[in-house]
């Protein structure tokens, strides 16, 4: 099967790094990938786009079958794959649905931090509004908070996000908050969120597949006073 896959991805995109842990979680190493530069602009290449019309990563590819949703990536590998590697959805019912119920609120999450950065990132200066960027910032401690009720709930039973297994949730979930600590989130202000992070960051899929150019340059503090 890994043969089959091709996967264009850019070191320290958390959609990228989804689909690559579960690869890694499903056993499918040795698959065809390529590392892009954003900064190059090779995500927009006739390569990427002959692919994804969209000119996004990651863009994944198994056999004539094309996925660039890192969701839809990350589902296909686990149906495909059911009985290979760790088993990323739960058979029991309860499991299941707290399991997808916390895997499809990783992208509310990924999308209030989003919302902050490209306000930060691509607002120019002089055309910002201190309350709308107030407000973007609310809303991700808001989201933030909720996930350290989540956590705070899981203590005692579980270093997992749905259950006592590492699941689909965590591979959706962790590259976003592992990105959230990268740009200075205060591990003080949410030890639950920072526990989790240092409790799977050795985890053997999320070591292999730690993004390059983090080994190699320093975070940011843009979330420090979240």
């Amino acid at each position: 099967m890994a043969k089959d896959i091709t996967l264009f991805w850019v070191s320290g995109s958390p959609p990228c790094w989804r689909v690559m842990i579960a690869l890694e979680e499903k056993n499918l190493q040795g698959y065809n990938q390529k590392l892009l530069s954003f900064e190059k602009g090779e995500h927009k290449s006739k390569e990427v786009m002959d692919i994804n019309p969209r000119g996004q990563v990651p863009t994944f590819k198994y056999g004539d079958k094309i996925i660039n949703e890192s969701y839809g990536a990350c589902f296909f590998l686990e149906c495909e794959g059911r009985t290979q590697g760790t088993k990323l959805i739960p058979e029991n019912s309860n499991e299941k649905a707290q399991v997808l119920q916390r895997a499809f609120e990783g992208n509310t999450l990924h999308q209030k931090m989003i919302d902050v950065i490209t306000y930060n990132w691509r607002v120019p200066e002089n055309e910002r509004h201190d309350s709308a960027f107030k407000r973007h910032k609310e809303a991700l401690t808001a989201e933030l908070k909720l996930w350290e009720g989540y956590l705070q709930k899981q203590k005692g039973s579980s270093s997992f996000l749905a259950g006592k297994n590492f699941s689909m949730a965590d591979v959706i979930v962790f590259p976003s908050v592992a990105f959230l600590f990268r740009m200075g989130l205060c591990e003080e202000s949410y030890p639950n969120l920072a526990e989790y992070y240092k409790g799977l960051k050795d985890r053997p899929s999320i070591k292999a597949t730690w993004p390059p150019t983090w080994k190699e340059t320093p975070g940011q503090q843009l979330f420090k006073d979240i």
